[in-house]
This record gives C-alpha cells, sequence and structure tokens, in this order.
C-alpha cells in the first residue's frame, strides 16, 4: 500500500472533481463536502496497490454514496416547507464550478429523475465517463445504463438553454433587475421579464419566501409592487453580482439582515425564471464568501 501521504496527494488531485459529481447528484454542497469525506475514509482504508486508475475507483466510491444519501434526502424533501432550490454555487467559490455546463435550471430538472437515471446522465452526458465503467458503477448492463441516460436525456432537454447568455449580458440583466425590482420600478421590469416568467423562493421555513412559486409577468409586477409598498425603496442592498450554478445574479441583503441569493434564467434576452435561495442553512458558505467583502452599493453599480 502507498504511504499516506501519497494517498492524502491523490486524494486531493482529485477532490474538486469528486466534489462536482457529488454536488450535481446531491444539489446539497454540504451533503456533497459529507460524502467527499466519507469516500476519504473509505479510500485511506483500501488496498490500494490493485488500483491503477485512482479517478475512476474514487468517482465510483462517490456515485454509490451519493445513491445511498439520495433515499434519505428525498423523504426529506417530501416534508421540505415550500420550494427546494440547490444550494447555491458561486462561480469564483471554486475554480471550474461552471465545466460541465449544468445550470440551475438544469438542476432542477434532474430532480424530476431517478436516483439511477441522474446518475447515469451525469456521469456519462455530463462527466464524459465511459458507459461501461458507468455500468459499473450502478451494477447494471450497458445496455441498461444507456436506456437510463436516454430517458433521462429527454426528459431534461426542455431545460437545456437553446442559446447561453453572454456574460456581459447576463450581468447588465442582472443588475437591472435588481435595481428595477428593489425599486418598484414596473416599467423597466417589463422589459426585463419574460411573459411566462416564474418566481421560485426557497425559505426551508425558517425565514420568509413564498411558499409556491408565482407565474407569469403581471403577477409578478404585483408582487414586486406590493413588496415596495410594503418595505419602501431601496431595501435590500446588493453585495455581490456572481455567477451561480451557471446564471447570472447576485448575493443582497434585505433590510439589513437577511441574506439571499437571486440567479437568473435568461432567453432571448427575457428573464424565464427568478431562483431565490434564503434558507440560512444553504447560505453559509455563501455567507462566508462575502463576510470579508464590503457590503456597499458601489460593488453592485
Amino acid at each position: 500500500m502507498p504511504p499516506a501521504k501519497t494517498a492524502t496527494a491523490t486524494f486531493e488531485t482529485h477532490r474538486p472533481r469528486l466534489l462536482r459529481i457529488a454536488y450535481r447528484m446531491l444539489g446539497s454542497r454540504s451533503e456533497a463536502e459529507d460524502v467527499v469525506q466519507n469516500a476519504w475514509l473509505r479510500w485511506a482504508a483500501t488496498e490500494r496497490d490493485g488500483v491503477s486508475a485512482p479517478y475512476p475507483f474514487l468517482a465510483r466510491i462517490v456515485t454509490r454514496l451519493c445513491l445511498d444519501e439520495m433515499k434519505s434526502a428525498r423523504a426529506r424533501r417530501e416534508t421540505y416547507v415550500g420550494a427546494w432550490l440547490p444550494e447555491p454555487l458561486m462561480e469564483t467559490e471554486e475554480e471550474g464550478v461552471d465545466e460541465d455546463g449544468l445550470t440551475l435550471t438544469l438542476m432542477m430538472a434532474l430532480e424530476r429523475l431517478s436516483p439511477l437515471e441522474r446518475a447515469a446522465f451525469l456521469l456519462h452526458d455530463v462527466f464524459g465517463v465511459p458507459l461501461g465503467e458507468v455500468a459499473d458503477t450502478l451494477g447494471r448492463e450497458s445496455a441498461a445504463v444507456r436506456q437510463l441516460a436516454a430517458r433521462a436525456r429527454r426528459n431534461v432537454q426542455a431545460a437545456r438553454p437553446r442559446f447561453p447568455v453572454a456574460r456581459e449580458e447576463g450581468e447588465r440583466i442582472a443588475r437591472a433587475f435588481f435595481a428595477a425590482s428593489t425599486s418598484g420600478d414596473t416599467a423597466t421590469l417589463r422589459t426585463l421579464l419574460a411573459e411566462n416568467a416564474v418566481l421560485r423562493s426557497d425559505g426551508g421555513g425558517k425565514v420568509f419566501a413564498f411558499i409556491n412559486p408565482i407565474a407569469g409577468l403581471d403577477r409578478l409586477l404585483r408582487m414586486f409592487e406590493g413588496v415596495r409598498r410594503k418595505w419602501g425603496d431601496g431595501w435590500a442592498v446588493m453585495v455581490e453580482p456572481v455567477w451561480i450554478d451557471g446564471l447570472p445574479g447576485y448575493v443582497s441583503r434585505e433590510r439589513g439582515e437577511i441574506l439571499q441569493t437571486t440567479a437568473l434564467a435568461v432567453e432571448d434576452g427575457r428573464i424565464t425564471a427568478i431562483y431565490i435561495t434564503r434558507n440560512p442553512d444553504k447560505l453559509r458558505h455563501v455567507a462566508r464568501a462575502v463576510a470579508t467583502g464590503p457590503e456597499a452599493s458601489s460593488r453592485a453599480h
């Protein structure tokens, strides 16, 4: 068995990729970190002399641990208060976080898949794992895995962006939306929002959030106007514009207290979906990331 120092170095080399697999499988940064830590414990206890290719071996461990975790995660989500959104992962937090091309919208679509479909799609279509290795990981025949991936592909096809928004355009839209939504500028909001736009907010029952999605331009405009009347103009301050799971957005504080992330799905220059995460349990890593930055509107303008 190679020395412990070598085993540690090997694992740390692959940790970022393993964390991305776990996060995409689970939609939770904290759960993904726990899975990767468990994978390390198994790797450390493994007779590694016979492991010629560490990464496939480790990816297999992580995937199987994720499949086990998904069983309990799905049970927890059945009792979750309000809309459930994946923990926001900011591009600035982890180098290469958007390399796999998955957006938050697509991650939401993955929630409709069975655990095996999700694993087959992510490993084969997203992370480029050969079909034979995926079959070995899932304990299925290659033909069965091919069918799992094909079903998953069909089910998430509509969530794939036809034309990903350019970076400069996305940031412009995010800034304009923040300014208009916090000032009650309905005229500008009308130019930014698609007719079928939908807002989903996740408070986890711990802070205020809309229990049900708000769909349609007119309903959204009434909602933003109601918020402005209740709390006044400038009720939120942008802490930092960021990209969240492949979507333009920002981190903000509401009335100086509640930290939240807002991610915007954009198609043909209009916002089609607004994802607001307010559950403090899902924002711990975000809070750490912005804690040392100046909470000033100068960073948002």
